[in-house]
């Protein structure tokens, strides 16, 4: 069966590379000038292009060519379907150590009141 990736999977794949996660970090503080995002990286700005390509195919930036300058900037709704998936699995995970910590007092008691 083919694998047909989710904007959540690709979300998660662009955030998986450290370069991009400091872009994002980078574009929180409002929106730079590609040149000025690139600026402390030490590669070619063509791979750095890669990397922006990668993030605004996903949907978590967008970029806009003003005169010769291209801008990018966050698209926050993005990030906030990561979020919320996030936010369900660990509710999910903690709903599971409940249930295990319950369990494990319940054989506690027994035990207890065996001895």
């Amino acid at each position: 069966m083919p694998f047909h990736a989710t904007p959540l999977d690709l979300a998660f794949h662009a955030l998986s590379d450290p370069t991009r996660r400091a872009v994002v970090s980078r574009l929180v503080e409002g929106e730079l000038s590609v040149s000025a995002l690139a600026k402390p990286f030490d590669m070619a700005l063509p791979s750095f292009t890669q990397h922006l390509k990668v993030l605004e195919d996903c949907g978590l930036i967008v970029s806009e060519k003003r005169g010769r300058i291209r801008w990018c900037r966050l698209v926050p709704t993005r990030f906030d379907e990561a979020a919320n998936w996030m936010d369900a699995e660990r509710r999910r995970w903690a709903a599971r150590l409940d249930r295990l910590e319950d369990y494990l007092d319940h054989i506690k008691e027994e035990r207890d009141e065996d001895g």
